[in-house]
C-alpha cells in the first residue's frame, strides 16, 4: 500500500527506528533498502537540518503523539528540496503504539515563494510580523527583528505579545486582540513595544488578513507604525490641560504681586534675573505673601513657559501618600493601588514643578526628592524601571529651613540643592507703601464681581488698613476687602474696624511684640537663627524676625554680652 502512495512515505517501529521506505522514497533519494536501513536514511537530510529533525523526532516518539517539521531532503542527483515531514502513531485495541507511519510532502515551491516574500518584507522599512490563525508569529521582517534585537528563532511560535509588548498593554488588549483575530477583518491596536535599548515606544499595529483563492484565512500581517512622538505629545497636552485646570483653581490671588514698593520691586528684579536660567529656586516668606505667585512668574518668564506648571502642596498630602503623589505608583504597589498612576514629577516633564511648603516633606521622601533633583530620573512605587524626567524645581517654605536642618528635621544636602537661588518675599507690613494700591485694586475687583458701583474709599478706612500689621498678609487683606464690599450698600467703601482686632491699640501691640522679641534674643544671647536662636523660640522664620527687629529698631547685638 505504501509503495503505491504518490508521496514519499515510510514506516517506523514503536521505538522510533524506521524499518521501511516506499518505492517513491527510494526513487527520490536514490538509496537502496540496504543503504536506508537503520540510521542510514539520515544522510538524506541536509546537514544544517539534522539537529532539528533529530530533536523533533525524539519529542514525537517520547510524547506518543503525531508531529511535523520542515526539512530539506537530498535528491538522488545531490540537490536538496524542502519537504514537510509528518508522522502519526498507529495503536492496537489496547491503545499501545504498534507502528509509526510518516509522509514527506514536497513544499519547495511554497518555500521559494516564502523566501521571495521575505525578501520583499525585509525591504519594507516598517516593522512587519506574519501571524498564523491563532496569532502566533510565523516570521518577522528585518526591521522588526532589528528594532526588538531578537532572532527569528526567539519569536517564532512563542507568545510574541508577552515577549515584546508592555505588560500593561498585553493585559489591556489581550481580549480585544483575540476578538479581532476571530472576526477575520482588518483592525488596529496601539501598543508599547520594547526595543533593543530596553525602552518602550508606542506603535500603531494594523492587522490585515491574508486569504487564499477560496477565501480561506491563511495568515495575518501585523504592520507597525511608530507613533511615539504623537502619543507623547498627547500626554503632554493632557498634562498641560490638567496644569491649566490647577492654575485656574489657584489663580484667585494675582493681586499679591500688585505694588511698587522697594521690597517688592527687589523681588521682581530677582525673578527677572533667575527666570531665564534653569536654576532651582527656593522661595521663602510668611503665609499669604504670594510665594506661589512668584513661582508662577518665574515659570512664565522661563523657556518652559509653554509647558506644564504643576503645583504640589506638600503640607496637604498625608505622609504615607507623599511618595506616590510625587513619583507615581504601579498597579498593586500597595493596598488601594488599583491602577497605575503617574506622579506629579512625570506630569511636569518638560515643565516646572512647584513644591509648596517643602519643609513638610517626610524624611524618606526627602531622600527620593534629592535623587530626582540630582539624577533627573525616578522610579514609581512598585517598579524598578527608571524613568527620566526633565523638570525645573521651584520650592517654597514659610518656615526657617536652616533651623529645620539644625534640628535634623530637614536634610542638609537637600536644603543646599534647593537653596541655589533663594528669594525672600516680604510680608505686607514690610511693603506698607503698597497697601493703598492693593486696597484700590481689590475694591475695584470685588465691586465688579458683586455688580456694585463703588466710587471712593473712606479716608479713615485707608488709615485703618494702613496701620494694621496684617499677620495674614495679602491673603488676609483680600478676605477683609471682599467681605466689606459685599456688605457695602452705598458708593463709599468702608470697613468695620472690629474685624482688625489688633488695630485698636497698635502701640500696645508694638510694645508687646518688642518685649517678646527682646526676651527671646536675651535667652538666645543675640542669636537669631539656628536651633537655639530667637526665631526658633518664637516659631517664626528667621527672615521674618530679622524684618521685625529692623522695623522695631531693636539692637540685637546688645544681647550678645548677656
Amino acid at each position: 500500500m505504501l509503495d503505491y502512495l504518490p508521496v514519499l512515505s515510510w514506516r517506523g517501529l514503536p521505538d522510533g527506528s524506521k524499518d521501511f521506505f516506499n518505492r517513491r522514497w527510494h526513487e527520490y533519494t536514490g538509496l537502496s533498502p540496504a543503504q536506508a536501513h537503520g540510521s542510514g536514511w539520515h544522510v538524506t537530510i541536509h546537514p544544517d537540518d539534522v539537529p532539528a529533525v533529530a530533536k523533533k523526532w525524539h519529542e514525537v516518539v517520547t510524547s506518543c503523539r503525531g508531529g511535523e517539521i520542515e526539512a530539506r531532503l537530498r535528491r538522488f542527483d545531490g540537490s536538496y528540496r524542502w519537504f514537510l515531514c509528518r508522522a502519526e502513531p498507529v495503536r492496537d485495541e489496547q491503545g499501545t503504539i504498534v507502528a509509526w507511519y510518516g509522509t514527506d510532502t514536497d513544499i519547495e515551491d511554497r518555500k521559494r515563494a516564502e523566501g521571495e516574500l521575505r525578501r520583499m518584507l525585509d525591504a519594507i522599512p516598517q516593522t512587519i510580523v506574519v501571524l498564523d490563525l491563532d496569532g502566533k508569529v510565523v516570521t518577522a521582517n528585518r526591521t522588526a527583528l532589528g528594532y526588538t534585537g531578537l532572532e527569528l528563532d526567539q519569536i517564532v511560535h512563542t507568545d510574541f505579545s508577552d515577549l515584546v509588548f508592555h505588560s500593561e498593554d498585553v493585559e489591556r488588549l489581550r481580549e480585544v486582540r483575540q476578538q479581532g483575530l476571530a472576526r477575520g477583518v482588518p483592525f488596529s491596536l496601539e501598543w508599547r513595544a520594547r526595543g533593543n535599548d530596553r525602552q518602550y515606544r508606542w506603535f500603531l499595529i494594523q492587522y490585515n488578513p491574508l486569504r487564499d483563492e477560496q477565501g480561506r484565512l491563511v495568515h495575518w500581517y501585523a504592520t507597525g507604525t511608530d507613533i511615539d512622538a504623537r502619543k507623547r505629545a498627547e500626554q503632554s497636552v493632557r498634562n498641560e490641560n490638567q496644569a491649566l485646570r490647577d492654575e485656574i483653581d489657584h489663580s484667585s490671588m494675582f493681586e499679591e504681586i500688585v505694588g511698587s514698593s522697594a521690597p517688592l520691586q527687589n523681588v521682581l528684579d530677582q525673578v527677572a534675573r533667575v527666570a531665564g536660567a534653569d536654576t532651582t529656586v527656593l522661595i521663602l516668606g510668611e503665609t499669604g505673601t504670594g510665594k506661589e505667585l512668584i513661582a508662577r512668574a518665574i515659570h512664565r518668564r522661563s523657556k518652559r513657559a509653554t509647558r506644564a506648571f504643576i503645583r504640589v502642596n506638600c503640607a496637604a498630602i498625608p505622609p504615607s501618600l507623599t511618595a506616590s503623589e510625587l513619583f507615581g505608583h504601579e498597579k498593586g504597589a500597595f493596598t488601594g493601588a488599583v491602577q497605575r498612576r503617574i506622579g506629579r514629577f512625570e506630569a511636569a516633564d518638560g515643565g516646572t514643578i512647584f513644591l509648596d511648603e517643602v519643609g513638610e516633606l517626610p524624611a524618606e521622601t526627602q531622600v527620593s526628592l534629592l535623587r530626582v533633583i540630582q539624577e533627573r530620573e525616578l522610579e514609581r512605587i512598585g517598579s524598578n524601571k527608571t524613568i527620566p524626567v526633565d523638570v525645573r524645581v521651584l520650592a517654597a517654605s514659610n518656615r526657617d529651613l536652616t533651623s529645620a536642618v539644625a534640628q535634623g528635621r530637614f536634610r542638609e544636602d537637600l536644603y543646599y540643592r534647593l537653596n541655589v537661588f533663594p528669594i525672600v518675599v516680604p510680608a505686607l507690613r514690610e511693603r506698607a507703601d503698597d497697601i493703598r494700591l492693593l486696597v484700590e485694586y481689590l475694591v475695584r475687583r470685588y465691586a465688579q464681581t458683586a455688580g456694585k458701583k463703588i466710587e471712593r474709599i473712606d479716608g479713615k478706612t485707608l488709615e485703618l488698613l494702613s496701620s494694621y500689621d496684617w499677620p495674614g498678609n495679602v491673603r488676609e487683606l483680600q478676605n477683609v476687602i471682599e467681605r466689606s464690599v459685599i456688605l457695602t450698600d452705598g458708593n463709599v467703601f468702608s470697613i468695620d474696624g472690629a474685624w482688625l482686632k489688633r488695630n485698636a491699640e497698635p502701640k500696645d501691640i508694638a510694645v508687646g511684640e518688642r518685649e517678646k522679641i527682646e526676651a527671646a534674643l536675651a535667652a538666645a544671647k543675640g542669636r537669631v537663627s539656628g536651633p537655639h536662636g530667637a526665631a526658633t523660640m518664637l516659631g517664626i522664620p528667621r527672615q521674618t524676625l530679622e524684618s521685625r527687629i529692623r522695623d522695631l529698631h531693636i539692637n540685637k547685638h546688645q544681647f550678645k554680652s548677656l
